[in-house]
């Protein structure tokens, strides 16, 4: 394996949805800032950020993502750190893909933080597990907002933006009333 410090140590950062803010999420500041301190403290040097916020980890056609993957291919990266498994995917078999196959076929040193998880550490027993269960995790919120929507829509309240000619009533945004400057065209 060639030196960590010969090529750009990749930095990923993953969060599905945003905070809110117009700027980037607390949450992918929050591991920029834990990646970094980790890659100084393990003295990996020429680190480069690749983010996807407000991207899905069920599925691995992310911007950030994908440039890392090409930078790989080029040669450009000896290692990839992730604050956990989960901030690479939450698909288990595409995670097992890139950390069994991918990244030791492009001689890639693979770091997950919180997970204790180090390529050169040796195969990680739990690893396999832990992707198992951020796919379940993924599944069982997208089945409780599925009956949320459910049970809202039963409860008469709207699950879209209003339709034009309709705004959200600013007393109270669960419901919608006539946009009277719309409702003149309308």
């Amino acid at each position: 394996m060639q030196s960590d410090n010969y090529g750009i140590t990749a930095i990923y950062c993953r969060l599905s949805r945003d905070d809110g803010t117009d700027k980037e999420s607390n949450s992918i500041a929050n591991q920029k800032k834990l990646l970094s301190h980790k890659a100084k403290d393990l003295k990996l040097t020429n680190t480069k950020f690749y983010v996807d916020d407000g991207y899905t980890g069920t599925n691995f056609n992310r911007p950030g993502f994908q440039a890392m993957l090409e930078d790989i291919e080029m040669g450009y990266v000896t290692t990839v750190m992730v604050k956990d498994l989960s901030r690479l995917g939450r698909d288990y078999v595409s995670v097992g893909h890139y950390t069994d196959n991918f990244f030791p076929e492009h001689n890639i040193r693979f770091i997950a933080v919180n997970d204790l998880v180090d390529s050169n550490d040796g195969d990680n027993e739990i690893a396999p597990f832990k992707n198992i269960m951020n796919e379940m995790y993924a599944r069982d919120i997208s089945r409780k907002v599925r009956c949320s929507h459910r049970i809202r829509g039963n409860l008469g309240e709207p699950l879209s933006q209003p339709p034009y000619g309709y705004m959200k009533d600013p007393n109270n945004k669960k419901k919608w009333i006539v946009d009277a400057e719309a409702a003149e065209v309308v």
